[in-house]
């Protein structure tokens, strides 16, 4: 079923599933304290539907963000204890060695965790860049991992979350698109 609103035609949608590839500087809140948010990116009629991130990416942190007004999608996606891998790809300060990676996937103690935290995996892809797998969704988490294993990070981009892959979905910087089931089946089920 299809709808005018504001002279835009527009498909109905009991709820909707929406991947952006976030550009830097913008925060993943409701409510931006720093930074315009991200939901400043889609069409205002999403603000409407009470759409929000799926958990969030620091405002200097590139890539791929999921976003949906299905609130049993959302907890399905960042609750920790459905243990969905998201992939990162680091760039370093130093250059990527065996040991930065077996500090990493052994675990790295943070100063405010109970536990050291390991990655899932974790792959130099070149010299100064790496792959890391994370099932958490601490703050920072990887730029603290990486600064607890001393080295440091310079940009920070998330690749993938579950098996629904960012270069797949061929957006660019701030550009979106809605998830349809495929991408959907991609992901961890509601």
């Amino acid at each position: 079923m299809a709808f005018t609103l504001f002279d835009e035609e527009w498909v109905y949608r009991e709820h909707v599933y929406i991947a952006l590839n976030k550009p830097a500087n913008f925060e993943c809140s409701r409510k931006p304290s720093h930074h315009p948010g991200v939901l400043t990116i889609l069409p205002e009629q999403f603000s409407w539907r009470d759409v929000q991130p799926v958990g969030r990416l620091d405002h200097d942190t590139t890539g791929l963000l999921l976003m949906s007004d299905d609130g049993a999608f959302i907890h399905a996606q960042s609750s920790p204890k459905r243990h969905v891998p998201k992939v990162y790809a680091a760039t370093t300060h130093d250059a990527v060695t065996d040991e930065l990676i077996a500090q990493l996937l052994g675990g790295v103690q943070l100063h405010d965790e109970p536990a050291p935290l390991a990655a899932v995996t974790c792959r130099k892809l070149d010299a100064h860049l790496l792959e890391i797998v994370l099932e958490q969704g601490k703050y920072h988490q990887v730029k603290r991992m990486l600064a607890a294993a001393g080295n440091h990070c310079s940009a920070l981009r998330r690749t993938a979350i579950g098996g629904l892959q960012l270069d797949a979905l061929e957006l660019e910087e701030g550009e979106w698109c809605y998830l349809d089931a495929e991408q959907l089946g991609l992901l961890v089920p509601a």
